[in-house]
C-alpha cells in the first residue's frame, strides 16, 4: 500500500477510495488469522466482515500509535472472544451482531477498479461467476444490482445487519472481479 497514514486519514474523511484500499489490504491477513483461530471458513469470514465494519465505523478512533494491523486485529479478537463469552464457547452465525451506525462507507460516487471491470464483463460470463460464488454473496449481488435495492432493503430480505450487507457486497464485487481477472489473464 502506498501512503498508509494518507489512506487512513482519507478514510476517516469518509473517502470511499480510501475504505476499498484498506479492505483489500487487509483482508486475506486478517480472515488467515481467524482461519487459524476458529478452523472454520465460514465463521473466519463472517468475523473478518464484522471486523471490517466495525473498523470502518470507528476509523475515526483509530490512532496512529499504534499500526493499523494491531488495532484491526484487536478489534477481531475483541469480536471472537466476545462470541465465545457469549455462547459459552459454542460460537455461531446467528450471534454476530454489530453496532447499526456504520457511515454509507459503500457509497458509490465514483466506480472502483472492481465496478469497471464487473461492468465490462459480458452478461453471460458475469452471471457464469456469480453462480461460482457463496449463496450470500449471489444474493446480495442480485438485489443490488439486478433488483435495484438499496442496502436497507437488502438488510430487511436478508435478516441482516445493514452494516454486514455493506461488508459483504463489497467483499462480493471483490471476489467477482477476482473471478474475472483470472478469466482474463
Amino acid at each position: 500500500m502506498k501512503n498508509l497514514k494518507l489512506v487512513i486519514e482519507k478514510a476517516q474523511a469518509q473517502d470511499q477510495k480510501a475504505f476499498n484500499e484498506l479492505f483489500n489490504s487487509y483482508w486475506n491477513y486478517l480472515y488467515n488469522f481467524q482461519l487459524k483461530k476458529t478452523g472454520n471458513k465460514d465463521l473466519a469470514e463472517e468475523i473478518s466482515i464484522i471486523t471490517f465494519a466495525r473498523a470502518f465505523d470507528r476509523i475515526s478512533t483509530f490512532k496512529d500509535q499504534f499500526t493499523f494491523k494491531t488495532w484491526l486485529l484487536t478489534i477481531s479478537k475483541n469480536i471472537y472472544n466476545d462470541l465465545l463469552r457469549k455462547n459459552n464457547n459454542k460460537i455461531s452465525l446467528k450471534t454476530l451482531s454489530y453496532s447499526n451506525n456504520l457511515q454509507d462507507f459503500t457509497k458509490e460516487d465514483h466506480p472502483s477498479p472492481e465496478d469497471i471491470l464487473i461492468t465490462n464483463e459480458s452478461l453471460e460470463s458475469l452471471l457464469d461467476k456469480i453462480k461460482s460464488l457463496k449463496q450470500d454473496y449471489r444474493k446480495i449481488l442480485q438485489f443490488r444490482f439486478f433488483d435495484g435495492l438499496t442496502y436497507k432493503e437488502i438488510s430487511k430480505m436478508m435478516g441482516q445487519p445493514i452494516n454486514t450487507i455493506k461488508v459483504k457486497l463489497l467483499r462480493a464485487k471483490n471476489l467477482l472481479s477476482e473471478k474475472i481477472e483470472e478469466d482474463a489473464g
